[in-house]
């Protein structure tokens, strides 16, 4: 009996296991091409790219956004590397941005896979240049997973900027159980934080314009199915476990007021890296630092670690609040595994403590990204305050 009960539940979870894009059906050489990156399947992955000042870069960024965003991510920073000296190459992950297949998961193997075929495609493009990659977000827990595999990425530097290792083992019981029904029952449910940021708001940056207009910008997605959230989580499993055996130079950095992944695992990260990255904490940052009010100045330690590495001279960026990382774990954080005497309060259904936006900001223009992993929200939904 226990058999037969075994095999209906593996067929019933197998008829709703969440669905993956498709990928392509060709087999192609990587390369730049105009305004895309075309991958080895073929897929070509929406490009945008901010060009070097003055002619040839003296170095090459291969930068990665986050969930629910897109290549635009980087076109505050990309413009302080510009003037640097440095190109960005930013492309659209698969289902996010202008890509085919808009809100379906590709799944981390697949986007690992692209972070290969688009460093392969620099370096082919700009020969002899110093590569470097940068994860935001998802885009670090991608990177990170990248360089931790067994065919990491070619690169001369590695910037992890809040990379996503909010694991399951990090999250309390009722997440993960919520998670997994939410994923396999309703895999393409589609789900918002309209109705979660009535019970709790976060606070992803300071910057307050930047995230009206992400608001208001049709490419940022407001809405995430189920099982795009559990391939996050995945991916966030696979993320705070890695540990690349022979990676190039890491930075690592986070701001003191991300809200988005608790600073735990953050920490625990930053400690399995031990002598493989140097790691700075920001006391004003939140999760969007390189967009945050002070993000021009984290932007210029980014392009000064970049020159630096390619043995070029650094730019001399303002004074501002960096620190180098020192154990600095939040006593509690609703985040965490266990939730403690608040486990019962409302605060716990999105997974983060009830703090508001300046209120200048409270409006329904407002983006409130990176909750999607830990509420049964998606990150980067629109945030409405009462």
């Amino acid at each position: 009996m226990r058999v037969v009960c075994a095999l209906l539940l593996a067929m019933f979870a197998a008829s709703c296991a969440p669905t993956l894009a498709p990928a392509g059906a060709m087999r192609v050489t990587p390369a730049l091409a105009g305004d895309a990156i075309v991958a080895r399947d073929g897929t070509r992955l929406p490009l945008r790219r901010w060009d070097a000042d003055g002619g040839a870069p003296r170095a090459v960024i291969v930068a990665l956004h986050g969930m629910s965003d897109y290549s635009n991510a980087f076109a505050m920073p990309g413009a302080v590397w510009a003037k640097a000296g440095i190109t960005t190459l930013a492309y659209d992950q698969r289902g996010f941005g202008n890509s085919d297949n808009p809100g379906l998961w590709a799944g981390a193997d697949v986007m690992r896979a692209d972070l290969r075929d688009a460093v392969a495609a620099a370096r082919a493009r700009y020969p002899g240049v110093p590569v470097f990659a940068l994860g935001e977000s998802m885009g670090g827990a991608v990177l990170l997973t990248a360089l931790a595999s067994d065919n990491p990425p070619v690169l001369d530097g590695a910037i992890l900027v809040a990379p996503a290792v909010w694991s399951r083992a990090d999250m309390p019981l009722s997440y993960r159980v919520a998670l997994f029904l939410g994923a396999h029952l309703l895999p393409g449910m589609i789900l918002s934080n309209s109705a979660a940021s009535h019970v709790v708001t976060i606070t992803p940056s300071d910057n307050v314009p930047m995230l009206r207009a992400l608001g208001r910008d049709p490419l940022f997605q407001k809405n995430t199915r189920t099982d795009a959230v559990f391939g996050l989580v995945n991916l966030m499993d696979e993320a705070r476990r890695a540990v690349p055996p022979q990676p190039p130079p890491i930075l690592f950095l986070y701001g003191a007021n991300d809200q988005i992944i608790p600073a735990k695992p953050t920490q625990a990260v930053i400690a399995a890296l031990g002598s493989r990255a140097t790691a700075h904490r920001y006391a004003r940052g939140y999760h969007m630092l390189l967009r945050d009010l002070e993000g021009e100045a984290v932007d210029r330690d980014v392009a000064d670690w970049v020159l630096k590495l390619s043995g070029s001279q650094v730019v001399t960026a303002p004074e501002h609040s960096q620190e180098t990382i020192m154990a600095d774990i939040k006593k509690h954080d609703l985040r965490d595994g266990n939730p403690g005497e608040d486990a019962n309060t409302n605060a716990t259904l999105a997974g983060h403590t009830a703090q508001s936006m300046p209120t200048s900001a409270q409006d329904e223009n407002l983006v409130n990204p990176g909750i999607g992993s830990k509420g049964g929200v998606a990150e980067g939904q629109v945030t409405k305050s009462n």
